[in-house]
């Protein structure tokens, strides 16, 4: 039988907006994929591919159409990693988060558990759910499939029969365990239950699952979210220190274990039992930014782009979507802090500004670019800001160009403040010739004391949001502890020129506060 083509390296560096189904598919001979050999052959190494011949059903949407977000990518890439045992105690422990609804369960409960099994890469999976009904049911799906689905029945035939006692009773066919004549063991409890010393024989766990172990808010509280802690600390990881885990979950409330697994991977913090325990942790965001400043869904066939932008200002989307619950993790800005227009609605605009805090390359390393639109109104005497984006755009001629095309949107914007503490002359040579005025800062005080000002603004009722502004609201409130703090700066930097720090008269509507 002719080997497989090396296609597993075809999805490395490919998203949800750059792989093509049908060019994927494309790179397998037919004939292979007709013969049961040839299936086996060409997707033990492939998790994708297993899923699409074995699994196909599980893919399609209401319309029969099989697309492909980010996340699905990334835990098929990751998931390979399983083909090697771990070589050492807690070597391959990974918490993944991404939006509800991204099919979180359908992949780590029954896909990939599914083919690390058929092809040996594991020979026991323990999962664990918030309750044991929810691990049961996804047990449930997982047999469902052994039992009914004809071309995975023909092709591995050992892992679809239950192990027999020599009297001819199955050795384990129930609502909690499966044990298959290949050996494989798959064992589903909830997270509460007693696990401690979980084993077949002398056989202990190699694969943990852990999906969507914390309730819902109305269900959870800080006391109980540590208390699963200390069951996952204390009786889940023992039951293998050497097993492979992976924890998967959307955030249910401020403090929980996904919530401080989502900080740690976006850099806000590292819990102390997250960092003692091993675990990397891989957040991917709802709304994606492109290297080029644009933005595009994490699952353009599922969620367009125009739809998540449509309801990104509510705490459903901070929570459900972008897995941040706007919880106090921060030193300054609540959600409380935030004032928008009354039915009276926005401020007369006196002067407006452009304020940028520009990043001195647009490596994956390095900082955002923050540009924010903020207005003044001598007539109620407080800013509001109408506009509040994060880019990644080297300083250059895309720069430029993102400009120019805030102040083509925004055409009252009289001028475009620029901090430049890194850069200097650089951002008038990139900002020469624009068609208003151009003037650079240079920040002198603490950042901490510049947003404290910021905040007292807020506080005062000086500042309005024309809408909801999740970003530059999320940065507000995990201030000082987020990974970005662009957004604070430029925001902070606009605002402080229109309202100065010292308790002078606010500038007046005939003379601008540009000079």
């Amino acid at each position: 039988m002719t080997t497989a083509p090396p296609v597993a390296g075809y999805l490395d560096g490919l998203d949800a907006e750059t792989f093509d189904l049908h060019a994927y598919l494309a790179r397998f001979d037919p004939r292979l994929l007709a013969d049961p050999e040839g299936r086996r052959t060409l997707t033990r190494l492939d998790p994708l591919l297993f899923a699409l011949v074995y699994l196909r059903h599980h893919l399609k949407d209401e319309e029969g159409r099989i697309t492909f977000g980010d996340a699905h990518l990334d835990w098929c890439r990751a998931a390979r990693r399983w083909v090697r045992p771990p070589a050492s105690p807690s070597e391959n422990r990974d918490a993944y988060i991404a939006p509800r609804n991204m099919g979180k369960s359908t992949w780590w409960f029954l896909i990939l558990p599914m083919w690390a099994a058929a092809h040996g890469h594991v020979r026991f999976a323990a999962a664990f759910a918030a309750s044991a009904t929810q691990a049961e049911t996804h047990l449930a799906s997982f047999k469902k499939e052994i039992d009914h689905n004809d071309v995975l029945r023909r092709d591995y035939a050992d892992l679809c029969a239950p192990a027999k006692r020599p009297s001819g009773g199955s050795v384990a066919d129930t609502q909690s365990m499966y044990m298959a004549k290949s050996g494989f063991v798959f064992a589903a409890r909830g997270i509460d239950s007693s696990n401690l010393g979980m084993k077949v024989g002398e056989r202990r766990p190699d694969l943990i699952l852990c999906d969507d172990i914390e309730p819902d808010e109305s269900s959870y509280s800080p006391d109980l979210a540590r208390k699963r802690r200390v069951t996952l600390v204390d009786a889940i990881l023992p039951l293998n220190v050497y097993a492979r885990v992976v924890i998967s979950g959307t955030v249910t409330m401020p403090g929980s274990i996904v919530h401080s697994l989502v900080k740690h991977a976006r850099g806000v913090e590292t819990a102390e039992w997250i960092r003692d325990e091993g675990f990397a942790a891989h957040y991917t965001p709802p709304i994606i930014k492109t290297i080029g400043g644009y933005e595009r869904s994490v699952w353009p066939a599922k969620w367009p782009l125009a739809y998540l932008k449509s309801i990104e200002h509510t705490r459903s989307f901070a929570k459900n979507y972008a897995n941040d619950p706007m919880g106090a993790d921060g030193d300054l800005w609540t959600p409380d802090d935030f004032r928008y227009p009354g039915d009276e609605g926005p401020d007369s605009v006196t002067h407006m500004m452009l304020s940028i805090d520009p990043a001195v390359t647009a490596k994956r390393s390095s900082d955002f670019t923050g540009l924010g639109v903020v207005s003044w109104s001598a007539q109620t005497r407080r800013c509001t800001v109408h506009e509040a984006l994060a880019v990644k755009i080297p300083p250059g001629e895309q720069l430029r160009e993102r400009v120019l095309a805030l102040l083509d949107e925004w055409p009252q914007i009289g001028l475009i403040l620029v901090e430049v503490n890194q850069g200097h002359d650089v951002w008038k040579a990139i900002l020469h010739g624009m068609p208003v005025k151009v003037k650079t800062v240079s920040q002198n005080e603490p950042k901490f004391v510049r947003a404290e000002g910021a905040l007292g603004l807020y506080q005062r009722g000086r500042v309005l949001h024309a809408r909801r502004l999740r970003e530059l609201e999320e940065q507000m409130c995990a201030f000082p502890k987020a990974p970005n703090d662009d957004l604070v700066d430029c925001v902070g930097s606009a605002v402080r020129r229109f309202i100065p720090p010292e308790r002078k008269a606010a500038p007046s509507a005939s003379k601008a506060p540009y000079a």
